[in-house]
């Protein structure tokens, strides 16, 4: 995940602060990963955790009786680690996109560059010149009625429309070390429908201006060796099923931690009747 300038964490995950002085609002990343379940991730998590195992069983066999509580901890951290190393790594592809998108010297990393090289395969088979194409890059959105925001990785004009007329397209980057360049995750077209219907755009001196009218919106999958423009259909049912998210969200985020429990009363017990 990226850090936008006026993103912040806190304990109920990515909020944004409002330059006019308004509520925060809450990101759209952090609506998804609380409303919505990531069924995935606990077959990868075991997957991982067990190949640890198999891979490490003599070491861990021998240190089992010894030290079980590190043993242990150390098993449970197995999932946990590859998340944040794929998360940094992620950060990484997209500070490194953005820069190649702006014309910036891209910094150095050797881990990363495959990733680049395929973003400059498809923007050379698409024909995109960084100056007249590029609408805008990693750009804040608002929607500040319903209380959300986010980031666009990219607003981009492609041929895709009749007789090869441009269309304004909504493009979020995702990456993978080991996905398919063409599969993608349903929640990926609620978050793409998230942006597309924002209110206003942030601009770099944080004044508004109005959300450009997308047309069609994809992920482009980025992978070592391969690239792959997804389109979603991030509509209007889209963005209502985000809506419903959304209102998820915000009644778990206001919710207490705890309830009280409820004792029962104290009554004097009635007698039983003999037989």
């Amino acid at each position: 995940m990226t850090n936008p300038r006026l993103a912040r964490d806190t304990e109920r995950g990515r909020y944004y602060s409002d330059p006019a002085g308004g509520p925060d609002l809450v990101s759209v990343t952090n609506i998804l990963d609380t409303a919505i379940a990531k069924k995935a991730l606990i077959p990868w998590a075991v997957k991982l955790t067990v190949e640890h195992v198999l891979a490490n069983l003599p070491s861990i066999t021998l240190r089992v009786v010894t030290e079980p509580t590190a043993v242990v901890r150390e098993i449970k951290a197995v999932h946990r680690d590859a998340r944040e190393r794929a998360a940094d790594l992620g950060d990484r592809i997209h500070k490194a996109a953005e820069a190649r998108l702006l014309g910036a010297p891209v910094p150095a990393d050797l881990e990363v560059m495959p990733y680049v090289t395929q973003l400059e395969l498809w923007l050379d088979a698409w024909g995109v010149d960084l100056d007249q194409h590029i609408e805008a890059t990693e750009i804040t959105v608002f929607h500040r009625r319903l209380g959300y925001a986010g980031t666009a990785d990219l607003m981009i004009w492609l041929p895709t429309g009749p007789g090869r007329a441009l269309e304004l397209w909504l493009i979020d980057f995702k990456t993978s070390a080991t996905r398919p360049a063409k599969s993608v995750y349903p929640e990926n077209t609620l978050q793409l429908a998230a942006l597309r219907y924002a209110e206003t755009v942030l601009l770099p001196d944080d004044t508004d201006a109005p959300m450009p009218k997308i047309q069609r919106a994809a992920v482009l999958n980025l992978r070592r060796n391969s690239h792959a423009l997804v389109p979603m259909p991030a509509d209007r049912t889209a963005h209502r099923a985000f809506r419903g998210a959304l209102e998820a969200t915000r009644w778990l985020h206001a919710a207490p931690s705890s309830y009280a429990a409820l004792p029962a009363p104290a009554v004097t017990p009635t007698p039983r009747k003999a037989a």
